[in-house]
């Protein structure tokens, strides 16, 4: 008994109840082999792998078996028209391309428990397109992040009418890899995961930003801030894995 209060004591200590808790997703990985550092990081970290791309499937594989979470950084059309890659969701797909599409992206990347939009500025403003992504996330089981590349973004509203679990971005981390502008957004996020108490940020595998993560995490915990996977942001929800790792779940 005397050692089950000690360890409970313990508990409270290292994770006190008034934890800040942050969520940090690397995501734009998939193309380039220095992307693998990112599986250097904490198993917190949250990997956001592209679809279809040479190194996804492996790097995926590889972080989920170092205990990463895995998620689908889904390409969605810009309004600046560049290049989506693969697996690209457009403004002049159907309900069903659409649909298709999204199914044969999660099917690329295994173990996705959600995901997040890479670029979108167009595509998460109109009606349709988004409402079909979010009943294909709602009957998966699956969760959305809101990259929130545009202000008039209506993927979170969807999101949350269809009853879709739902987080969005508030603090990109390293628009600017410098160290003083890695110093300040890092900063800023801290600041704001602390007032807020729940917060995602979003980051990417450059070389600038693992060694910055690597030298600068443990300030974290210095400031009562918990470093979290992004579905340990929900409270009481389930949620599944994508439809490669559940051979009966299908997309409609």
């Amino acid at each position: 008994m005397r050692n089950v209060i000690i360890i409970l004591v313990c508990l409270c200590i290292i994770l006190p109840a008034n934890a800040a808790k942050l969520a940090i997703i690397i995501d734009d990985i998939g193309y380039r082999l220095t992307d693998e550092a990112a599986l250097t990081l904490p198993q917190n970290i949250t990997l956001s792998v592209l679809p279809h791309t040479p190194l996804g499937q492996k790097l995926a594989n590889d972080g989920y078996k170092k205990g990463h979470e895995i998620m689908l950084h889904l390409p969605m059309q810009a309004l600046n028209g560049k290049a989506l890659g693969p697996g690209g969701l457009t403004n002049d797909m159907s309900e069903s391309q659409i649909k298709q599409q999204l199914q044969s992206a999660f099917k690329s990347i295994p173990f996705a428990k959600g995901a997040n939009n890479h670029m979108g500025s167009l595509l998460t403003q109109m009606d349709d397109p988004m409402l079909w992504v979010m009943q294909s996330l709602k009957q998966q089981q699956l969760f959305f992040v809101d990259s929130v590349t545009t202000k008039y973004t209506k993927a979170s509203d969807t999101a949350n009418k269809l009853g879709v679990p739902l987080l969005r971005r508030e603090v990109f981390l390293d628009n600017d890899v410098s160290q003083h502008g890695l110093e300040k957004q890092f900063t800023a996020m801290i600041k704001k995961a602390k007032q807020q108490k729940k917060l995602v940020a979003i980051a990417h595998p450059y070389p600038e930003t693992i060694r910055y993560l690597h030298a600068n995490l443990d300030r974290l915990a210095d400031n009562g801030i918990v470093l979290v996977q992004a579905s340990q942001l929900f409270d009481d929800i389930h949620l599944a894995t994508s439809s490669h790792t559940n051979p009966t779940a299908t997309l409609k």
